[in-house]
């Protein structure tokens, strides 16, 4: 068995990205990353090494973030409650609405593509991961990764012209 503490600092960066594409939400990234291996620790034994560690702990996280998602739909509140407005005191508040807009014009787009496309552009432009990292995760190759995500860019670009 590896040293837990080697395995998280090696790990640890690969996994909280994976999940903040996921969530979106640093902290809760950071919790679900602490979950991971937590898990990791009490399973170990169980680990055939049939893939990649870094494959397994994504794979560990993966699961927590669909349990987290179903706790939540499973205690949702008043949608009123929930937003919250951020204006920034210092900044140009229209830049910032243009920017999120943009943003969130952007995402819209991402959910037309299939699930597949759709997070293997979740990793490479949120999480920064790298091809292989992605091809380890999903359980495919890096060249399977570069197509999918190059082929996304591209549903994307036709939907942006007229």
């Amino acid at each position: 068995m590896r040293n837990m503490d080697d395995l998280y600092r090696d790990y640890f960066q690969i996994v909280f990205k994976y999940l903040f594409c996921l969530t979106h939400e640093a902290d809760l990234s950071e919790e679900l990353t602490q979950e991971t291996f937590y898990q990791a620790l009490r399973t170990y034994e169980h680990f055939r090494g049939d893939s990649k560690v870094s494959t397994w702990l994504c794979q560990i996280a993966k699961h927590l973030w669909i349990k987290e998602i179903e706790k939540r739909n499973r205690f949702v509140s008043d949608p009123i409650e929930t937003l919250s407005v951020h204006i920034p005191v210092n900044e140009n508040v229209e830049q910032e609405v243009l920017k999120n807009e943009s943003k969130i014009e952007w995402y819209r787009r991402l959910q037309n593509l299939d699930e597949t496309t759709r997070e293997v552009m979740y990793l490479r432009l949120t999480g920064e991961l790298s091809f292989r990292e992605i091809g380890d995760i999903l359980k495919k190759n890096e060249t399977w990764a570069r197509v999918t995500f190059y082929r996304g860019k591209q549903k994307l670009a036709k939907e942006e012209q007229p």
